[in-house]
């Protein structure tokens, strides 16, 4: 058997006998079961439970994590930049769980134990054939991206695939596959939006019926020689193909068609895309002429992308035919454009010519594209200085991209004619002085780029004739003095930008609105003459630099808005533990923190001030200090609510469980590319709150077998998956190059004693025998709460929250009588979603039961699947026999499961409480006040329903804890 298959098969062991157990103690805490069960019965149960509680241990299924070799399970919403760390699969926007598995070779294998409720998969590896209902586990798959090498699906492949929206067949070599897909393999995929084939050839498939839900299709890397081929690939695509039999008249449906980088499409054919109207057309990298398109029987088109194609003429006849709006001519051979090439191109709003080593623009450019909203000119010849035609004026142009034109001078008003312009990019060119004249008549300018260029100073007032500017890039230029006067003009310029290649000095004032702050330099950053009001409004700050100093010394600087901060290379001294020596005391809504950096030791960090930082990561801090180790219980010391925690290059040497204390609400813990790490033995005290997510990414740990717990955790319970222990490495010593496999070095070097593990079995089994025999004597009433302390240890052992246990959030009882009342006033209030109700899920007893249930084992069972049991009781339920019996099996809760159970008693009525004497220490129980009075004919409705709700929440925590 597998690596995989064992752990799976452990995995269905483990929930079945969680299961048996569970079921198991419903029936020995059931008094009304109890009296029906023959003592020979319950000597049989007490036999078989030590001996499954034995099978549980020889199945090492008491850890708490589980692995999938070659595998990656991961949720991107918990940390944006997670692929920087770990193989990533590419996502579509609004999706976050995702699984990536390289190396298949057993697709069953393979998804057998991965999480059936991901969003995205991919797979890479090699399956010759994807057999019936391969993904039907997966019914919330929205994402499949299939590297397999198929050469065959069967007709079933994607059964069960209702949610699926993107699929994908790649193949990343030069030479393409031919892929045999069956005519109807698509149609269970109702809610398909995009297909894509990429390295693949149809040749041997024909008649694919297309989703008429889909929208994107592409064919890229392919055999495809014409257009023609596309009809009889896919039938649907064009009326002329469709089934003569379709009820319904052939609508087009698709809107966007790749066809880019197919080498041998050089022919389109006569009415190949007959009928089609398409948003967008790509034929990037294709030898197809333009112009075989007018004879293509293509209705409509708005976007046409042709990069890379060769051209050496703009299009105009093609662009006119169609009245494209859209036009990508990237990376062709365009250098001169003559006026009869424009006169077709008037309804061209977006205009794309970067990377075509264009000189000169033709006098009358503008005037001949009257709706051009957006035009690229990057990666051009356009400079040394900067040439437009004159007399011109746009009043459509709101992006203009110049960025890689060798420009050096901006003449006076060169931008005057285009008076609407929102965006100007001129990065990457070798501009030295601006004025104020040359950006003159930019009024409605947001968004100046002027990043990479070598710009020395800045002259007072550059930016008056900008009003409207938010954001400005000034990174990678020769700025070594920045005055804030020299900002000063834009009263919206909230994204700011500044870089040297030296040091750099900053002085006040800053701009007043800023949002954004990102400053690169390469020996340090000077902030002179700041005051603690400086950045009241600032969310997010980037440093890069070796060194930050604030003058006057000792000044701190407070941002109480700031949510994202990122430090690269920075002395760590401004977190100090040293109060006098901390520059950042207090960060009150920090959320996410990246800080890495080579310089010192981190003898005295620690992170301070921050109640709310979610995502914490830290990188370099003590790499080059080989004999020293990072301190995480003093650097972790006063972030509670941290979720994310990435560790990198730290030399963090042995981690213990003092490394991670306190940290409740951790959800990922990600360790990259350390150096002897080592895990001490003491970390299994946390394996219940392990996070849901553990990484170990280039980790070489410490072969020490102290951490000889690691393989069977890492290996083998549901709760936490751990990435990267099947390929890391240990080593003995510093001088160790043996490359000595982790998790073989552990279950080969340190063996677990076997006459140990003997004793262990021999005396679980004693003890186990002795419990069970006491559990027999139900008069002793210390028993029970031994055994709900024991219920408790079981749960938290297995890593199953309280929470994990429930189905429902309260059982509502209630006579017959009652029914009207509860159906029409209380049950509306609870289960209305917030704000207007609490949101509650109920379970009541003729709704909820299943038909044909047995309704004594549907009260226990629903009873013990709900954090609250909520008795509406008046005269008329209490003389219900069936409330009579509700009420006995919710009081013995009280009884049998002390500290978990909660009752709560709802009087409609004024009811003698000597009526209640019958009931179990009912009566007591009320001294807690867990009941509340309606009395008929008041209106304090709302008053009731916000205190009740109250009760619930409470009652809701008290179980969880």
């Amino acid at each position: 058997m597998t690596a995989k298959a064992s752990v799976s098969k452990k995995r269905q062991t483990y929930d079945l006998l969680v299961l048996l157990l569970s079921r198991f103690n419903t029936l020995i805490l059931s008094p009304l079961i109890l009296e029906a069960m023959s003592k020979m019965e319950r000597r049989l149960v007490s036999a078989v439970l030590p001996l499954l509680l034995l099978d549980l241990m020889d199945c090492d299924l008491m850890s708490q994590a589980w692995t999938v070799p070659d595998c990656t399970i991961a949720d991107s919403s918990l940390l944006s930049n997670l692929s920087f760390y770990i193989p990533f699969c590419p996502l579509a926007p609004g999706l976050h769980t995702f699984a990536s598995c390289s190396n298949v070779t057993d697709l069953t294998q393979t998804l057998r134990a991965v999480p059936q409720d991901i969003q995205a998969l991919c797979l890479q590896g090699m399956v010759p054939v994807l057999p019936a209902n391969a993904f039907g586990h997966f019914p919330y798959l929205q994402l499949l991206r299939l590297q397999l090498g198929t050469l065959k699906i069967t007709s079933e492949a994607f059964q069960g695939l209702n949610q699926l929206q993107y699929l994908s067949f790649e193949h990343h070599a030069p030479c393409c596959l031919s892929l045999f897909l069956p005519q109807d393999a698509l149609m269970p995929l109702t809610f398909l939006i995009s297909l894509s084939f990429q390295g693949y050839c149809l040749n041997y498939s024909q008649n694919i019926q297309l989703p008429i839900s889909l929208r994107h299709l592409t064919l890229g890397h392919s055999c495809l020689m014409e257009l023609q081929e596309l009809q009889v690939l896919f039938s649907n695509l064009v009326p002329s193909f469709s089934p003569t039999a379709s009820p319904r008249p052939w609508s087009s449906f698709l809107e966007v068609l790749d066809l880019s980088y197919n080498l041998k499409l050089n022919q389109a054919g006569v009415r190949a895309l007959n009928g089609l109207q398409l948003h967008s057309l790509r034929l990037d990298g294709t030898p197809l002429n333009a112009l075989d398109l007018l004879g293509s029987g293509l209705l409509h088109l708005d976007f046409l992308s042709l990069v890379g194609t060769g051209m050496e003429k703009l299009p105009g006849k093609v662009s006119g035919y169609f009245e494209l709006r859209a036009l990508d001519l990237g990376r062709n051979r365009i250098q001169n454009i003559e006026d009869g090439d424009l006169s077709s191109c008037r309804s061209l709003e977006h205009l794309s010519l970067y990377g075509n080593g264009l000189k000169l623009l033709p006098i009358k450019f503008l005037n001949a594209l009257p709706q051009l909203q957006s035009l690229n000119l990057s990666m051009n010849k356009l400079g040394p200085t900067l040439v437009l035609p004159d007399g011109l004026v746009s009043t459509n142009l709101r992006v203009l991209d110049l960025s890689n034109n060798e420009l050096c001078v901006l003449p006076y008003g060169a931008f005057s004619f285009i008076p609407q312009l929102e965006e100007l990019w001129l990065s990457g060119n070798n501009i030295s002085n601006l004025s104020s004249e040359s950006l003159e008549g930019l009024k409605q300018l947001k968004t100046l780029d002027l990043s990479w260029n070598k710009i020395k100073v800045l002259k007072p007032g550059w930016l008056s004739f900008l009003p409207a500017l938010t954001s400005l890039n000034l990174l990678g230029t020769y700025l070594s003095h920045i005055p804030g006067k020299e900002l000063q003009g834009p009263q919206r310029l909230s994204h700011l930008q500044l870089g040297s290649l030296q040091m750099l000095d900053l002085y006040p004032p800053w701009p007043p609105a800023l949002l954004s702050l990102e400053i690169w330099a390469e020996t340090g950053i000077w902030f002179n003459n700041f005051n603690e009001d400086t950045f009241l409004f600032l969310e997010k700050l980037i440093l890069q630099t070796s060194n930050v100093v604030l003058s006057p010394y000792n000044t701190s600087v407070h941002f109480p808005s700031l949510r994202h901060l990122t430090l690269r290379g920075v002395s760590f001294f401004g977190f100090s533990s040293q109060e006098s020596q901390r520059s950042f005391p207090q960060f009150p809504v920090l959320e996410h923190l990246h800080f890495w950096s080579d310089y010192g030791s981190t003898e005295n960090l620690q992170l301070f001030g921050m109640p709310k930082l979610r995502v914490l990561e830290l990188g370099d801090l003590n790499f080059h200090y080989e004999s020293r180790s990072t301190k995480l219980e003093l650097v972790l010391k006063e972030v509670p609510q941290l979720q994310v925690l990435a560790l990198s290059h730290l030399n963090l040497g042995n981690l213990s469980v003092s490394s991670f204390r306190d940290l409740d609400h951790l959800q990922l813990l990600l360790f990259n590319s350390e150096w002897t790490l080592g895990l001490d033995s003491s970390l299994q005290e946390l394996i219940p709150q392990m996070p849901q997510y553990v990484y170990f990414s280039d980790v070489t740990f410490t072969c020490q077998c102290e951490s000889s717990w690691v393989g069977p955790w890492a290996t083998q319970a549901p709760n936490t998956f751990v990435y990267g222990l099947e390929k890391s490495i240990c080593m003995a010593n510093a001088s160790d190059y043996s490359k000595t496999p982790l998790l073989s070095f552990l279950s080969h070097q340190c063996a677990h004693d076997l006459e140990f593990q003997g004793f262990l079995a021999s005396f679980t089994l004693v003890l186990l025998f002795t419990i069970l025999v006491l559990l027999g004597c139900p008069k002793w009433s210390w028993l029970h709460h031994l055994r709900t302390l024991f219920h408790v240890w079981w749960w938290k052992l297995c890593g199953r929250g309280p929470r994990s246990q429930f189905h429902y959030d309260v059982f509502i009882s209630y006579c017959e009588q009652d029914q009207d009342w509860v159906l029409e006033e209380l049950v509306p209030t609870l289960e209305k979603s917030p704000p207007a109700g609490e949101g509650l899920r109920l379970c009541l007893p003729e709704r909820d039961f299943g038909v044909g249930q047995d309704r004594m084992d549907a009260l226990v069972a629903s009873m013990e699947n709900c954090r609250a049991i909520l008795c509406v009781l008046s005269n008329k339920a209490l003389g219900s026999p069936r409330c009579h019996l509700e009420l006995r099996l919710a009081t013995y809760h009280l009884v049998a499961r002390p500290g978990t159970a909660c009752l709560l008693l709802l009087f409609l009525e004024p009811i003698d409480r000597r009526k209640l004497c019958g009931y179990h220490r009912l009566t007591r129980w009320l001294q807690k006040e867990d009941y509340f009075d309606l009395p008929q004919g008041r209106v304090e409705w709302d008053v009731f329903c916000e205190q009740l709700q109250k009760r619930l929440r409470k009652a809701g925590q008290e179980r969880d804890d």
